[in-house]
């Protein structure tokens, strides 16, 4: 094993880490906020959630001996952002990521199920994260007319280097929000207390209350769009670089850390998209048997960031809060782009398509249940309805 080591994979792996959480770091927070986590479990979230997906991509690479890149759920953290306040406070929103993590299991060890799941209309899946993601890529230009001085050097930052380098766009607006907030807010007088409190993780469990509106609401939906927008694409991305593995044991495997880790405040587990692509490439070794090194690496730094964020918690929370939404909806603008094409790209599915996107974009909730679920709802009735039609 220690042969198949090499600089390549290593420089690639680090890069990969550093993205995949930096990227993604304040749109996962926000969600977890956003569903009635304290800071101090949240950052207990972030934290299990971290060394949970490290842990997870270090075990399948090394027993595949494939560059398998585990991910958090960044599409359902964006759900989260848009979820009605839940009755059940944050223990409901345990219940719901648990009941998330079993249906994950289900589908990986139950391959009918698995295979219901996989036909799930693209166009519609798509067209149901472009509308949760919509309302959170606003706020950039909200945070520019908070405050010109503190919004705008953050979406400049992003704007600028990604002209260069999309990938890192986002660190580069992330880098800008931490030296506005340096720089530009007083800070308390005992900040520097407390983020030297702050630099022990702390691991908080939260029991589970399994209440049905928000099992509906945002467990279900959850399911789906890490299913349709990580899990799958996940694979699609080790196939398309010529890894050929069952998907059953991955989905089962992600399920099982997702639900170790929900009662500490984790959302969801799930196979890398965007940064499988990056360690199974060419870029990570020219031999691709020697690619699983770069994913190996990315994990460990999964674990690294994941011991320290409590302490990236209590710094981002001296902030105002639009500053933080604001870099999370800039990190999300990329995968509203493409989530809007996919939804809109079949003429036959276009209708369905804008009626579920609409539905979920307008954050309007019905007997306490999401519009993302009843969006997805309406959009599978009227595109079944549409193909009942059209064979009379």
């Amino acid at each position: 094993m220690l042969r198949d080591f090499s600089p390549q994979a290593l420089i690639i792996g680090l890069i990969t880490g550093f993205v995949g959480f930096s990227s993604s770091f304040a749109i996962v927070l926000q969600g977890l906020l956003a569903v009635g986590a304290s800071p101090e479990q949240a950052a207990s979230g972030l934290t299990v959630m971290s060394i949970a997906m490290g842990v997870c991509a270090i075990i399948l690479s090394l027993q595949r001996k494939m560059p398998i890149s585990v991910a958090w759920s960044t599409p359902g953290a964006a759900l989260m952002i848009n979820s009605d306040q839940l009755a059940g406070g944050f223990n409901a929103a345990i219940g719901a990521f648990l009941f998330c993590a079993i249906l994950i299991i289900i589908s990986g060890v139950f391959r009918p199920f698995g295979r219901a799941v996989e036909k799930l209309p693209v166009s519609l899946a798509n067209a149901m994260l472009a509308g949760i993601l919509m309302p959170l890529c606003f706020a950039p230009i909200k945070a520019i007319g908070f405050d010109p001085m503190l919004g705008l050097p953050i979406a400049l930052a992003w704007l600028i280097v990604g002209f260069f380098n999309k990938l890192m766009a986002v660190p580069a607006a992330l880098l800008a929000f931490i030296l506005v907030i340096t720089f530009g807010v007083e800070l308390p007088v005992d900040t520097m207390s407390k983020l030297g409190e702050a630099l022990m993780p702390r691991i908080i469990f939260t029991a589970p209350i399994f209440d049905l509106a928000t099992i509906i609401s945002l467990g279900l939906p959850l399911f789906l769009v890490t299913m349709a927008s990580q899990n799958i694409p996940g694979m699609a991305v080790l196939k398309a670089n010529h890894y050929d593995t069952p998907a059953g044991p991955l989905f089962t495997a992600t399920g099982l850390f997702s639900a170790l880790a929900a009662p500490f405040g984790s959302h969801a587990v799930n196979l890398a998209a965007i940064t499988a692509a990056m360690c199974a490439s060419p870029d990570a070794h020219p031999d691709k048997d020697k690619r699983y090194w770069a994913a190996i690496i990315t994990g460990v730094v999964y674990i690294i960031f994941g011991l320290f964020a409590g302490l990236a918690i209590t710094f981002i929370t001296l902030a105002p809060a639009i500053l933080v939404e604001a870099v999370a909806g800039l990190a999300l603008i990329g995968a509203f782009a493409a989530a809007a094409f996919g939804a809109l790209k079949a003429e036959a599915d276009r209708h369905a398509a804008a009626v579920t996107f609409l539905i979920t974009a307008s954050g309007v909730s019905f007997f306490g249940i999401s519009g993302a679920f009843w969006g997805l709802l309406t959009g599978i009735a009227i595109l079944g309805a549409s193909k009942f039609i059209a064979q009379k």
